[in-house]
C-alpha cells in the first residue's frame, strides 16, 4: 500500500523551495510593489475629503396625565373626540425610519441652499458635487434638467424621477445614518457624509426640520381638527345667540304699550327667549369643550428640540499619502506573489 502521509522534513523542504523560488523572483514583486506605491499615491492625491456633518436632537413626547383624564371621559360621553394618541406610527425605533423614507428625503432636497452665488436646490448642489452634469453633455434629454428649489413633485417628468431615485439611493445607502444612541432614551443621531462640506451640512439640518415639522403635523393633525371643528361650531353658537338676543330686544319694542291683555302679541319674545337660553347653554358646553381641546392638542404636540448641529468645519476622513503608499504597495506585492504561486502550480499540471 502507498503511503501518502508527509513528515515534517519534506514539509520543511518544500516550503524552503517555495521560498527560494520567490527570492529568485524579488526583482519582479519589488517593481510590483513599487508601481503599486506609486498608484496608491496618485489615488490619495486624487480621492477627495469626505466630510461628515451631525446632528443630534432630543425627543419629548408628553403622554396624556391623569388630571384631565375625567374631563376627556366627560367630553367623550358628550360624543366629543378630543384626540387620543395620533401618530403612533412614527414612536420609538419607527422614527429613524421615517429619516430614510423617499418621501422625506426628496421634500429635503427641493429646499433651497446657497452655495456662495446664488440660491439652489439641494438636489442641484448634489448634482454639482457628484459631477453628474459634465456627464449628461452628451445626453440630451437630461443635459437640460432643473431642479429649481422647492418645485413641486407633481411637475416632475420622467426623468426627473429617475434621477431623485438615484440621488436617494446614493444617500440612503452611502451617506445617510440615523440611529437611535439609547432605546430607554429619546435622542436621535442623524450623519450625513459627503465631499462637499456645505451639502452635508445643510442637508443634515434641512431633513432634521422636514422630518421635525411632519412628525409634529402628524401627531397634533387629529387633535387640531377636533378644535376646528369645535371652534367652528362654538363661533356658529355664539352668532345664533346674538341673533335671538338681537329678536327678544325687538319684539319686546314691537309690544311696547300695547294692551296687557293681548298676550298673542307676546308670543314672539316668548319664542325668543326659549332660544337665548338654550343657545346660552350650548355655548357654556361648546366652549368648555374648545378650552379642553386646547388643552389636548398642546399635549399632543411633541416637543423636538436639537441639541448639537453641524459646526464648520466639519470632521473629514482623508486618504493620506502614506496610507496609499503602505497599502499600494503592500496590495501590489501580494497579488504579484500570489501570480507567481499560481504560474508555477499550473506549468507543474
Amino acid at each position: 500500500m502507498e503511503n501518502d502521509e508527509i513528515t515534517l522534513k519534506e514539509l520543511l523542504e518544500k516550503a524552503k523551495e517555495w521560498y527560494s523560488y520567490l527570492v529568485s523572483q524579488w526583482k519582479f514583486i519589488v517593481l510590483a510593489g513599487v508601481v503599486g506605491a506609486a498608484l496608491g499615491l496618485g489615488y490619495s492625491f486624487m480621492k477627495k475629503p469626505v466630510y461628515t456633518a451631525t446632528l443630534s436632537f432630543a425627543l419629548e413626547d408628553e403622554k396624556s396625565a391623569g388630571g384631565i383624564s375625567g374631563a376627556l371621559g366627560l367630553a367623550s360621553s358628550l360624543g366629543f373626540d378630543l384626540g387620543g394618541s395620533g401618530g403612533g406610527a412614527f414612536s420609538g425605533a419607527n422614527l429613524t425610519e421615517l429619516f430614510k423614507s423617499r418621501s422625506m428625503v426628496e421634500q429635503t432636497l427641493m429646499q433651497p441652499v446657497f452655495d456662495g452665488k446664488d440660491t439652489i436646490s439641494l438636489a442641484e448642489l448634489y448634482i454639482r458635487t457628484q459631477e453628474w452634469r459634465e456627464k449628461w453633455q452628451e445626453k440630451p434629454k437630461l443635459k437640460a434638467i432643473q431642479f429649481p428649489p422647492l418645485t413641486k413633485q407633481k411637475y416632475f417628468t420622467r426623468e426627473h424621477d429617475s434621477i431623485m431615485g438615484k440621488m436617494y439611493e446614493d444617500l440612503s445607502k452611502t451617506s445617510l445614518t440615523v440611529a437611535q444612541k439609547d432605546k430607554k432614551i429619546s435622542i436621535i443621531s442623524i450623519d450625513v457624509k459627503s465631499e462637499n462640506e456645505a451639502f452635508a451640512k445643510a442637508f443634515s439640518e434641512t431633513l432634521a426640520k422636514q422630518v421635525s415639522d411632519f412628525y409634529v403635523d402628524t401627531k397634533s393633525k387629529k387633535a387640531r381638527m377636533n378644535m376646528a371643528i369645535l371652534q367652528k361650531q362654538t363661533d356658529s353658537i355664539r352668532a345664533e345667540l346674538n341673533g335671538a338676543i338681537t329678536g327678544v330686544a325687538v319684539a319686546n319694542d314691537n309690544t311696547f304699550m300695547l294692551n296687557p291683555a293681548l298676550n298673542v302679541n307676546r308670543t314672539p319674545s316668548a319664542k325668543r327667549q326659549v332660544d337665548v337660553q338654550a343657545n346660552t347653554a350650548i355655548l357654556t358646553e361648546l366652549v368648555k369643550q374648545t378650552e379642553l381641546a386646547k388643552v389636548t392638542l398642546r399635549k399632543e404636540t411633541p416637543l423636538i428640540q436639537v441639541i448639537d448641529r453641524p459646526i464648520l468645519p466639519l470632521p473629514k476622513e482623508q486618504f493620506g499619502k502614506a496610507k496609499g503608499i503602505v497599502l499600494g504597495g503592500l496590495l501590489a506585492g501580494f497579488l504579484v506573489t500570489l501570480g507567481l504561486i499560481l504560474k508555477r502550480i499550473l506549468n507543474s499540471l
